[in-house]
């Protein structure tokens, strides 16, 4: 049975993939990571042990694995794209001197690591359309250059040390448990909770603006069947391509109004989110993740409009 220590178990994705991982594995054995002011509660904290735990904190990460015997890392701990680029420090603290900690203590220890990569990793200079798994990534965010380093970074630590490092790269994603946290993408996510509300949405993307999309549940099972992946079938380590989605706001916004025939949109640009969106692909190729671990969507566009109208619903009714 795995011993499973998830870093940045309160953010964005760890919120929700912590539990996931205390379902299939045993709450007693996914010890919850946190950082002071983000502490988990309700089922997030309940389900499990928790420790603080602070990914640019070497040596706590450090005792947090021997106390619990840790044998699996899901470093979930980063800034997103937005947030990033207005502090560019931070995002590199967080995001590579942070990685390195974790991949030196997996060094030692001899532990597995998941560490997600991005569509940011991308730059304007990538083919757009059907994204190849290996091409050039030259982004232009300071997101994008973390994520491109964290590719290089736990592929070197595989090669040199033989450290059991994997990684997707990320769509945009959708969830109706987490609240949009400051990513390009979020508008996904904002306009099913103005459906929801009655409100007038009001979009920072540019009209015609496509971009890959996943709904949460998706993302998780990617990260997990990855991980549960047999290492001999692994051709590529980190920075899969996975895909489910590809739309712009239009459409997204004509799916909703199926099931919300009232609700109303209109444009108001973000210039930095419009730029950031503009330098990502439109879709990626992901079919070697289709190839070497099975990889597959279980969602569309419209299969996510349903399930995300009706939880969200019920959510907002307690």
């Amino acid at each position: 049975m795995k011993n499973i220590l998830v870093i940045g178990s309160t953010g964005q994705i760890g919120s929700e993939l912590t539990p996931e991982l205390r379902r299939l594995y045993g709450g007693e054995h996914v010890v919850a990571g946190y950082i002071r002011g983000a502490e988990p509660h309700g089922e997030l904290l309940e389900g499990g042990p928790s420790a603080e735990c602070d990914v640019t904190n070497g040596q706590q990460i450090a005792e947090i694995v021997q106390k619990y015997h840790i044998d699996t890392i899901y470093n979930m701990a980063a800034l997103l794209s937005v947030v990033a680029e207005n502090k560019p420090e931070l995002a590199w603290k967080i995001g590579i001197d942070g990685l390195w900690n974790v991949l030196e203590i997996a060094r030692e220890h001899q532990l597995q690591v998941f560490t997600p990569s991005s569509i940011g990793s991308f730059g304007e200079s990538t083919p757009h359309w059907m994204t190849p798994q290996d091409t050039i990534q030259r982004p232009t965010t300071i997101y994008g250059v973390s994520k491109v380093t964290t590719e290089l970074l736990s592929d070197w630590f595989h090669v040199r040390y033989g450290v059991d490092t994997r990684s997707v790269r990320f769509p945009g994603l959708i969830s109706y448990v987490t609240p949009p946290g400051g990513g390009t993408t979020d508008y996904a996510v904002d306009i099913y909770y103005s459906a929801v509300r009655g409100e007038k949405f009001v979009c920072p993307i540019p009209e015609g603006t496509l971009m890959d999309m996943m709904y949460m549940p998706d993302a998780l099972h990617a990260a997990i069947s990855l991980m549960e992946a047999d290492p001999a079938k692994l051709i590529h380590h980190n920075g899969f391509n996975i895909a489910a989605m590809s739309f712009a706001p239009e459409t997204v916004y004509a799916e909703i109004r199926k099931h919300c025939p009232d609700f109303q949109m209109t444009y108001e640009v973000d210039p930095l989110k419009a730029a950031i969106a503009h330098s990502w692909p439109d879709r990626l190729d992901d079919s070697c993740a289709r190839a070497e671990w099975g990889w597959t969507p279980r969602y569309d566009l419209a299969s996510m409009t349903v399930d995300m109208l009706e939880k969200l619903s019920s959510r907002m009714k307690k």
